[in-house]
């Protein structure tokens, strides 16, 4: 296996570990978004799902729960973020204020978010495109429109929002 396809093999079987948060949140009631945050070694640090609904706390997203589960690190670089979903602009902010080195990215289809701000700014983005993670979305988008446009910042039916990317078919 070269360097490139062991990279993928990993970035894949770590986004497992957020897949699992999603589904727990998405159990629980909540928006399924999952992450977790690795050492540059390859160790587990923290894990998080999106318990904005769950906590009644509009910080709580994803990104930031593994955060805050990984406690504080003396230093960020070499770390990845996972995330099921494309980092809105609050995660992004949180990634390139730490100065994470990597984040890998379950799927950008259904929403777009903040990585090509992140790719611009040194950030390794590594975007897998998973069809789980796109389902999963998709279904809940379907399902949850104003609670979706809630989470990202839409109006709920005007369009208005923070301008934070583009998803299927919500705020037209």
């Amino acid at each position: 296996m070269d360097h490139t396809a062991d990279h993928t093999a990993r970035a894949r079987a770590w986004l497992d570990t957020a897949v699992a948060e999603a589904r727990a949140g998405l159990r629980e009631g909540g928006i399924p978004i999952g992450a977790a945050l690795y050492g540059p070694d390859g160790t587990l640090l923290g894990r998080g799902r999106n318990r904005r609904v769950q906590d009644d706390d509009p910080s709580l997203h994803a990104e930031t729960a593994a955060f805050r589960a990984a406690g504080r690190q003396r230093s960020y670089t070499g770390t990845t973020m996972v995330t099921t979903l494309s980092p809105c602009w609050y995660c992004s902010g949180l990634v390139r204020q730490f100065g994470i080195s990597r984040v890998v990215i379950g799927e950008a289809v259904t929403f777009s978010g903040g990585h090509e701000w992140l790719a611009e700014h040194g950030v390794e983005i590594v975007v897998l495109d998973d069809p789980e993670c796109v389902t999963l979305m998709r279904d809940f988008i379907a399902g949850n429109p104003a609670l979706w446009n809630e989470d990202i910042g839409e109006s709920a039916g005007t369009g208005e929002g923070s301008g934070i990317g583009e998803s299927e078919g919500i705020g037209e």
